[in-house]
C-alpha cells in the first residue's frame, strides 16, 4: 500500500526519525537506539518512511543506511508555505487592528 507522505509524518515516532537522519545516514540499529520500541518497530517505521520516498537507503557493505531525502522534504516545506503566507497576512491584519485599538484608546 502506498502511502501518503503527510501521514507519514503525522506519526511522532517517524517525525523523531526524519530529525535524527537528517544530519547524517544512519542503520536501522542505530536509530533504534534512540527509543525505547523494538528494531522491529523502527523497521516498520523506516519502511513507511521509505514508501513515501521521504528517506532512502543505501548499502554499504553489510549494513543499510537511512539518510532524509531532501527533495521530498520540500515539497512538505512547499506546501506548508502556502498557508504560512495566509497566517501571516492574517497576522498582519491583526496587528494593523490591534494597533488602530491601541490608538483609540490614547
Amino acid at each position: 500500500m502506498r502511502r501518503d507522505i503527510f501521514q507519514a509524518i503525522a506519526d511522532p515516532t517517524r517525525r523523531a526519525i526524519i530529525t535524527l537522519i537528517a544530519l547524517q545516514a544512519m542503520t536501522p540499529n542505530a536509530i533504534a537506539d534512540n527509543f525505547n520500541t523494538t528494531r522491529q518497530a523502527v523497521s516498520k517505521h523506516l519502511r513507511i518512511l521509505t514508501e513515501c520516498e521521504l528517506v532512502k537507503q543505501e548499502q554499504q557493505g553489510r549494513e543499510i543506511y537511512y539518510s532524509l531525502e531532501l527533495d521530498k522534504m520540500k515539497e512538505v516545506d512547499e506546501w506548508v508555505n502556502q498557508f504560512r503566507k495566509i497566517w501571516e497576512t492574517q497576522f498582519n491584519q491583526l496587528d494593523t487592528v490591534l494597533a488602530t485599538i491601541k490608538q483609540e484608546k490614547k
